[in-house]
């Protein structure tokens, strides 16, 4: 799981037909892969069973970027995040790691699909009241933060006795201690407690001790005092872990001659592949799969007649002399540009009213230009240090690619300019999840023959997509030397997104094929794809659907209002989908269907009505 990441919500909905965009239609980035190399060793070893056992506990699901010797070597994710197993006071082996204090913390579970940890503080007991043995816990930021109800404690030892008079609040929390015929406060409380005194007690006080403590707690503060500390000492508290986009980015790659595992060269060389040519999965987990919940089309219809075939070919190729149009006035790789006050107009200066949805790379919001055309324009990041790189990068992929099913790119700002923007075609709809189990949703609105057809369509897109070649040579811009190498971002949502993805690898077409699993799950049984309101062995819908396929208890799955108990034809066309679902999630790729296959089997599931 590369950061905590909410599902950006997509309008995209075709009134005719399912439009689908290269990248999540506009927000997601463009993953990119060199499917000719040879990961050897380093992926056997990273690809190794993801369940943690140590001693009686056992900690499933623990991906990227968690290591440790009985799991996966130190390569395979970030040294910070190292868990091993040790003796407790008790000699009872427990998982433990380091959250950045120098002291280890007891692993009392791990939610991946949350990037939520539990710990306790095993291994620093209180001995002695007013000189316990535990010191702060201090959380390495860049990496940690406390969840929801957890905040720090503060315990301040060798306070003076006449603190009181000092104190704006007057006496909180307290308990006197003597040591070496010398009598000293102590006072603990909570930041939000303390305010303003805070200051006061650091200046008159020791260092303060900080514990981390949840808020349940408070409200029964134990009044003996061994035994609030003993608490302290021994109560669990959960942390969230931060993979932000530099950590990722170093993991997914270092340019097309090495392989680079968290940020350091292991030497897999692949330049005895292609060379210069790059070939490009337009969209693999976290990239063409929100593709399905955002851009799969609700007021589903069958395309008229008179659209016809597309006719285009799925090769399609880009040379250096196609890249010099980034740089001519008036077009942008053969697309008209604008300018940002002209969009800034048409967007009533970007109101929050307009906003459409947002992502990893940038927000969307609904727009009319001064012709009358409604448009959707991707407003990128300013922060982001990819942004021109990913502006660059949607222009290049999504000129070039002509489909019925894929959302056009109508222009964009310059690539000089300061304000980076793109221009969609607006699709005015709505998203299938907000039809599924959204705020648009209605038992039975829609029907199951509706669902097949939404799905076979988006699986013929994705085809085309996998079939799309697109081939450029790196270009060398001025100044920005690889601004149009295409590389693997972390930006993705939990829930569609290939599980060795969690474990840093490169992603290939058969990660789409699990992603597209998953979408097929909701459209059967009109779930969300990650509900943490579920039993937490179920929050995952991939792994709920597994364990009810397996248990042969489909019918716990499929949405009541499918007609599946009273429909014999759509129950087995229910069964014949999820089956196939089922295949596209297992967890070893070369087990799942090409997306070819996928769309061959829905089109023979459709004609068996």
């Amino acid at each position: 799981m590369c950061v905590k990441h909410l599902k950006p919500r997509i309008y995209y909905f075709h009134p005719i037909s399912l439009i689908i965009t290269i990248h999540l239609v506009l927000l997601i980035n463009i993953p990119v892969y060199d499917a000719q190399v040879d990961y050897g060793k380093y992926y056997s070893e990273c690809s190794k069973n993801a369940t943690f056992r140590c001693g009686e506990t056992t900690l499933g699901l623990v991906y990227y970027p968690f290591w440790g010797e009985t799991i996966r070597p130190s390569y395979c994710g970030l040294k910070e995040f190292e868990l091993s197993c040790e003796n407790n006071t008790k000699n009872n082996e427990i998982p433990v790691m380091d959250i950045g204090s120098g002291n280890k913390y007891r692993v009392a579970d791990i939610y991946s699909l949350a990037g939520e940890i539990i710990l306790n503080r095993y291994a620093h007991k209180l001995k002695e009241t007013c000189a316990p043995k535990f010191s702060s816990t201090t959380l390495n930021t860049k990496l940690f933060e406390y969840g929801p109800g957890t905040e720090d404690l503060y315990m301040f030892y060798g306070c003076p006795l006449d603190l009181h008079v000092r104190l704006k609040l007057g006496i909180p929390n307290n308990f006197t201690c003597r040591t070496r015929e010398k009598r000293t406060k102590v006072i603990f409380g909570v930041e939000s407690h303390l305010k303003d005194d805070l200051h006061r007690l650091n200046k008159l006080c020791k260092p303060p001790i900080r514990v981390p403590v949840n808020w349940t707690d408070l409200e029964n503060l134990p009044t003996n005092v061994t035994q609030l500390l003993q608490r302290l000492s021994e109560r669990k508290f959960a942390v969230y872990y931060k993979i932000n986009e530099t950590a990722c980015r170093d993991c997914w790659g270092a340019g097309t001659g090495r392989v680079c595992w968290n940020g350091a060269e292991v030497g897999v060389n692949s330049r005895n592949n292609t060379g210069k040519k790059i070939r490009i999965a337009v969209g693999t987990s976290g990239g063409v799969m929100l593709l399905l919940l955002l851009v799969i089309f609700i007021l589903y219809r069958r395309r008229k007649a008179k659209h016809g075939p597309s006719g285009i070919s799925p090769n399609v190729s880009f040379n250096s002399s196609t890249m010099s149009d980034l740089g001519k006035e008036g077009t942008c790789m053969g697309v008209p540009t604008f300018s940002y006050s002209e969009l800034e107009k048409a967007t009533n200066f970007f109101d929050s009213g307009n906003e459409l949805g947002s992502g990893g790379f940038g927000t969307v919001y609904k727009g009319k230009l001064t012709d009358g055309r409604e448009v959707a324009v991707k407003r990128l990041y300013e922060n982001n240090f990819k942004r021109v790189e990913q502006f660059m990068n949607e222009i290049v992929i999504l000129a070039g690619l002509h489909h019925p099913n894929l959302v056009v790119l109508y222009g964009s700002t310059s690539h000089q300019g300061r304000k980076l923007l793109l221009v969609y075609e607006y699709i005015p709809n709505g998203m299938v999840a907000d039809h599924l189990h959204g705020d648009s949703a209605q038992p039975g609105s829609l029907a199951w023959k509706t669902r097949l057809s939404i799905a076979i369509e988006t699986a013929s897109a994705l085809s085309y997509l996998h079939a799309s070649d697109v081939i450029h040579d790196p270009p060398r811009c001025e100044d920005h030397e690889h601004s149009v190498r295409q590389q693997l971002s972390c930006q993705s949502t939990p829930g569609y997104v290939d599980p060795e993805y969690h474990q840093c690898y490169q992603l290939t077409d058969k990660s789409d094929v699990y992603s597209f699993g998953v979408v097929l799950i909701e459209l059967i049984s009109s779930m969300p794809a990650v509900d943490i309101s579920r039993h937490r062995h179920e929050i995952n819908l991939a792994k709920l659907a597994i364990n009810k396929i397996q248990a042969d208890a489909l019918h716990e799955l499929v949405d009541t209002n499918l007609g599946f108990e009273s429909d014999g034809e759509v129950r087995n066309m229910i069964a014949d989908v999820a089956e196939l679902a089922f295949r596209c999630l297992q967890s070893e790729r070369e087990m799942r269907p090409s997306m070819e296959e996928v769309h061959k089997s829905l089109k023979e599931i459709q004609g068996r009505c």
